[in-house]
């Protein structure tokens, strides 16, 4: 037969189990895998400031593992205990040191820095040497402060001079003109695309048309025939030339009348005695006309 479990052993097993899935469960919230086998390190710091437990450990960029607890030594002042729960795999070589890094948005995180030149690695809840990285805040309050300080001087006077050209009359006029030159552009366009609506089409329509006449003109052209134009061309050419030599020779009439003077000089004395014999008939007209009366 049976037995039943009573009322107080239901209520315990079942806070039993809470109080496991609570732990397990803020574990998972934490970031820790209670599955995954890792090791365990302590690290030492002066400061901790920002870091908190679950804090992610680094290294090269790459997340390892976590911060497991975080204890102030009040035997030695100035001395922080973090312990940090690695990956099983992960192995620190003797000589690496974790540094605490501080940015603005995530708080703190530890990193790792390998002493990769040594073959010999560390032990499980060894401990291992701590530095404080750089802090951002006080990066800016020693680097940055200082120098927006010795800007700000400059800056007013920047401020200063803009303010006196806002100020400025000639800066109204420059807009006045602006603002005329921007009308001018806009009527310009306004013509300029009128001209492209109405004047335009009328130039490309005549361009076709002078364009068909070439084309017309090369048909034209391409149905002629130019060989027997050439060919006449050049026997006009060579008639030319053939008249042009009998013209100098002077085996013809034309040839001695262009070439041999002789006939020049007869002519010349024929004209000559030809006006000699006027004068003397203007001179003597009896001794050449005999009158007779009845």
């Amino acid at each position: 037969m049976k037995k039943k479990l009573t009322r107080e052993a239901k209520i315990g097993i079942v806070t039993i189990v809470s109080i496991g899935l609570f732990y397990f469960g803020l574990n998972y919230l934490k970031g820790v895998n209670l599955f995954k086998p890792v090791n365990h390190y302590y690290v030492t710091f002066a400061k901790v400031k920002g870091l908190t437990v679950s804090s992610p450990v680094y290294v090269e960029g790459f997340k390892v593992g976590l911060v497991r607890s975080i204890n102030y030594d009040y035997k030695t002042t100035e001395r922080i205990t973090v312990e940090i729960s690695l990956d099983d795999a992960m192995k620190i070589n003797r000589g690496s040191y974790i540094s605490l890094e501080s940015n603005f948005l995530s708080g703190a995180s530890l990193h790792i820095n390998l002493n990769k030149y040594v073959g010999e690695y560390m032990k499980s809840g060894e401990t291992i040497e701590g530095r404080l990285g750089e802090d951002m805040m006080f990066s800016v309050q020693e680097k940055i402060l200082p120098d927006v300080e010795a800007m700000l001087p400059k800056i007013d006077s920047i401020l200063l001079g803009l303010q006196n050209i806002i100020n400025h009359p000639a800066l109204s006029q420059s807009l006045t003109h602006i603002e005329r030159t921007t009308s001018n552009l806009d009527a310009s366009s306004r013509q300029l695309n009128q001209l492209l609506n109405n004047d335009v089409p009328v130039i490309v329509s005549d361009l076709r048309k002078i364009t068909g006449n070439f084309t017309e003109m090369s048909e034209e052209l391409k149905s002629l025939d130019l060989n027997t134009t050439i060919s006449s061309v050049n026997q006009t050419l060579a008639n030319l030339k053939l008249t042009s030599d009998k013209l100098h020779s002077k085996d013809n009439t034309l040839g001695l009348l262009m070439n041999d003077n002789s006939l020049y000089l007869n002519l010349n004395n024929a004209l000559d005695n030809t006006s000699k014999l006027l004068l003397d008939l203007k001179e003597n007209p009896k001794r050449y006309v005999r009158f007779s009366v009845f």
